[in-house]
């Protein structure tokens, strides 16, 4: 009796998010088959490169601003969003070692460090030009820099930004990394065709949030059929999201720094939040370190072992690896479908044009910066 009873809350929630997960998944099924058949120029049509993962955005961002998510699937895609999605991130540490995942952080550190002084420059310089709330520059800023949704809701509290700013800012983030998860693989694949671990740098440390980097890697790496491009992304962004633990530190003393000079007072204590009518509530914030980090940290300890222990032919292991990587990419397709399903062009636009002009500036000079770089160092150092 105590087992089920135990059983039953887990229970419950899967049968609440079974029908959201159900769309993502035949969504996700149909943008693999459209891929397919545009691939192979089925009936008569001319062939069509077109990646499942980059379909499967596309129809789902479609699907949102045409027929509509109903009501019924909103729990369900919310967890295809960030539990299926991030089982599917941690699990592609299988496709690393530890000794590929250092070479390719060796690669990757001078671009991850350049971008992010860029952003965060940038984003305050142009909030200011532009009029922009400076709380909002600063979620602006870090958003860009480390990693995404995941920064911007980390560091509100800390330098107690409203609800209203942090949401500007993650719709930022969403709008302009969606943009770039969809356009930056056609560019990696025009200026680092020749180096498929360098178009993962440039995708690791050019894109927001760690769910666009892995589907703008796993677009190109279907596409140009290099899977190398998939882990050097995802070691790339890894190196940005650990920046966070420095950053809301650095952000909340920087704020403190700012109200403090203006008011001529103490600084205020940043572990609250600052709405009107919330003033002593504290606000939670999710754990500095993401758990799917630490999980595709453990999947690369985990294949650096079974290859050494079981690394022959003969061996199970090689399939368990195989079996994996097709896991994490099927998790990913549905995640990435469930992440098209979530943007709303009408919520975009509500935002107003100074956000939008701050964010857009921002992505821009972080992209062309990480394009730059990398570049560089295919040419002067390879």
């Amino acid at each position: 009796m105590e087992r089920r009873r135990a059983f039953a809350p887990a229970w419950i929630a899967l049968r609440q998010a079974a029908p959201g997960l159900a769309l993502a998944v035949g969504l996700a099924t149909l943008a693999r088959v459209l891929a397919e058949a545009m691939s192979h120029g089925v009936g008569g049509l001319p062939k069509f490169p077109l990646s499942p993962v980059m379909c499967a955005v596309l129809l789902g961002m479609l699907w949102r601003n045409s027929v509509g998510v109903p009501g019924w699937a909103t729990r369900g895609l919310e967890w295809a969003m960030h539990r299926l999605l991030r089982v599917g991130i941690a699990l592609v540490g299988l496709r690393l070692t530890l000794a590929g995942a250092t070479a390719i952080a060796i690669t990757a550190l001078p671009v991850a460090i350049s971008c992010l002084i860029v952003a965060l420059l940038a984003g305050l310089g142009i909030a200011r030009a532009l009029d922009t709330p400076r709380r909002l520059g600063v979620l602006l800023a870090i958003g860009t820099a480390v990693c995404g949704c995941t920064a911007v809701v980390a560091v509100s509290p800390v330098i107690r930004a409203r609800h209203a700013e942090t949401a500007f800012a993650v719709t930022c983030v969403v709008l302009f990394g969606c943009i770039a998860m969809l356009c930056y693989p056609s560019v990696a694949a025009h200026f680092l065709a020749a180096s498929p671990v360098h178009a993962g740098v440039f995708l690791g440390t050019a894109i927001h949030d760690t769910s666009q980097v892995i589907g703008a890697a796993l677009i190109y790496s279907q596409q140009a059929a290099a899977p190398a491009a998939l882990a050097a992304a995802s070691v790339a962004k890894l190196l940005r999201n650990l920046s966070i633990a420095v950053l809301i530190p650095a952000a909340a003393w920087w704020v403190q720094r700012h109200e403090g000079a203006a008011t001529g007072t103490r600084p205020v204590d940043t572990t609250h939040g600052s709405d009107a009518g919330s003033a002593g509530v504290p606000r939670s914030r999710p754990p500095v370190l993401p758990l799917f980090v630490l999980g595709f940290i453990g999947f690369i300890v985990v294949r650096t072992v079974g290859d050494a222990l079981h690394g022959t032919a003969s061996s199970p292991w090689p399939a368990i690896v195989n079996t994996g990587n097709t896991a994490s990419e099927v998790f990913l397709t549905c995640g990435m479908t469930a992440v098209g399903l979530s943007v709303s062009f009408t919520d975009m636009w509500r935002i107003g044009w100074r956000p939008l002009a701050a964010g857009f500036v921002v992505a821009i000079l972080v992209g062309s910066c990480s394009l730059l770089l990398t570049c560089g160092m295919v040419r002067f150092l390879t």
